[in-house]
């Protein structure tokens, strides 16, 4: 079945192209995708740092957001499973868009009426609004790149994307810049803290999603190809699907939360304490967390709840394809590349909001220089990066990105020492987002090279989903870190762990076929 895409006068007029109907929706889509990030991480720091809850605690809350990390774990269900009478009425797409995006807006909502400091248990019930935001917003990230790809032919995908860069780097200056102004305006700061000011601010940011409702309501359900994917299933396929999906989330959440690891790593390594000691024993709580989840699946095999079949083409074939591929070596080398490449800025930019505030910048002038004037740089990053990877090749980009956001992070040392001076503040904010730009489309190139067409949707997620998995942990730690050895001493923590990935980039590209490098 074919798909529509712009005709050859249309080719012929980039203005035109610009105007096209699916470019414009894209713009509006990625408006309203990059709405709730910031609203997780730093607008809800600054939020919370503000009403005085410690940094910890703070950056805690980053873990909101790993939805985007295991978003791959029910792509396929979005992919697969019609909503009840919904789906009938406005297809398969469109149904569960504006389902995200309505429970984004609810999230939205129960964190702004939710007071962190006066509201009993404030901070655990802003916690679960902040998980519904963070899942919400993956699952409409998940149906956005589906409709992307089905809604227009291949020589229209990359204006498409672009529109949709574009719209989701307005989107974040919105939640970001845009709350800060508007929370500030309202007359809440550091030294005297208005609850009622966040709330509002809050609400506006919700209400900008109207946006994107508008635009679900407005566009065409895109032609779906002739796949074995798309085929119809049968009812009980939907249901034994979403139990197993359920149960094992089950088995996840209750060995994540309640069920500690008691092994005292200190006695066992002579000298390993602190931060590090913390982080070392979460991971293995998370390890056994993921664990669990597994046996759980299992264990709905072999009571008959789920086949191997099923399970087999819903989760285990594209992750095979990719190993038969690339091969078992430079498979795990590729996956290693992309779950550390960005830790270095990611944890990092978790607290970043939070140390502008301990520098004494008001949020004026984060809004303005760390967000507004950042966003500019980072698109101007985008930019060399795209020429560079065309003229130098992927992989050379990735290194040059990979040791410019090492070496960034050093600069905040700098501003950590200087204190509230605004002229390196901007210099740090230039080169930071300047480098994270170039770095990012490198990256997103590199990713894209790597799927297979019969399964880009579930290997995107999964390649996208692991690239932050590990900083997000990682970063949620950021505020502990900080207490216990400073900003300075974290800069320097944050730049060496960028060290390693120079060292997988160099290997990858001597590993991977030239095709790749490209």
């Amino acid at each position: 079945m074919s798909r529509p895409g712009i005709n050859k006068e249309d080719e012929k007029s980039i203005s035109k192209a610009w105007l096209h109907p699916q470019v414009i929706t894209m713009l509006f889509l990625g408006f309203s995708a990059g709405i709730p990030i910031l609203l997780i991480f730093s607008t809800l720091s600054a939020w919370l740092s503000e009403a005085g809850v410690s940094k910890s605690s703070v950056t805690f809350f980053s873990w909101a957001a790993l939805g985007y990390s295991f978003k791959f774990i029910w792509a396929p269900l979005v992919d697969t499973l019609p909503l009840p009478y919904l789906t009938k009425i406005m297809g398969r797409r469109r149904s569960w868009l504006i389902i995200s995006q309505i429970s984004i807006i609810i999230a939205i909502f129960w964190m702004g009426l939710t007071d962190p400091l006066q509201d009993a248990n404030g901070l655990q019930i802003m916690a679960m609004a902040a998980v519904l935001l963070g899942f919400s917003s993956a699952t409409q990230d998940i149906v956005i790149d589906a409709y992307r790809i089905e809604c227009a032919a291949k020589s229209m995908q990359a204006l498409l994307s672009s529109s949709y860069i574009a719209g989701y780097r307005i989107g974040m200056l919105v939640a970001g810049a845009g709350a800060l102004y508007l929370a500030d305006l309202l007359g809440t700061t550091k030294e005297v803290y208005k609850y009622s000011s966040w709330m509002y601010t809050y609400f506006a940011v919700a209400a900008m999603m109207l946006i994107g409702i508008t635009t679900t309501l407005l566009m065409p359900e895109p032609k779906r190809g002739n796949n074995s994917n798309n085929i119809p299933k049968p009812t009980v396929y939907h249901i034994r699907l979403v139990s197993m999906f359920l149960l094992s989330v089950t088995g996840f959440c209750l060995t994540f939360f309640y069920a500690g690891i008691t092994i005292n790593l200190s006695a066992i390594i002579p000298g390993l304490n602190g931060p590090l000691t913390i982080f070392i024993h979460e991971l293995l709580r998370l390890m056994a967390a993921l664990g669990a989840a597994l046996l759980t699946a299992a264990v709905t095999v072999a009571i008959g709840i789920a086949d191997k079949k099923m399970l087999y083409e819903t989760f285990f074939a594209p992750v095979e394809d990719f190993f038969k591929r690339f091969g078992i070596k430079s498979a795990l080398l590729i996956l290693l590349l992309i779950g550390f490449y960005r830790i270095s800025d990611i944890v990092l930019g978790i607290i970043s909001n939070v140390f502008y505030l301990d520098m004494g910048f008001s949020k004026a002038t984060i809004a303005g220089i760390a967000k507004s004037f950042g966003l500019i740089m980072t698109l101007a990053g985008g930019f060399l990066g795209g020429m560079a990877a065309i003229r130098f090749g992927v992989i050379r980009v990735l290194f040059w990105g990979a040791l410019l956001s090492a070496l960034t992070n050093l600069l905040f040392m700098t501003l950590a020492r200087s204190g509230p001076d605004l002229t390196i503040l901007t210099m740090v904010i230039s080169i930071d987002n300047l480098s994270a730009g170039l770095a990012t489309t490198a990256f997103v190139a590199f990713l894209s090279s790597l799927t297979d067409i019969k399964f880009t949707a579930v290997q995107y997620a999964l390649f996208s989903s692991l690239m932050t998995l590990f900083p997000k942990v990682l970063g949620g730690y950021s505020g502990t870190f900080v207490t216990a050895m400073g900003y300075e001493k974290f800069f320097l923590f944050t730049a060496i762990l960028g060290v390693p990935v120079l060292a997988l980039v160099l290997i990858a590209g001597k590993l991977l076929p030239q095709d790749n490098n490209q």
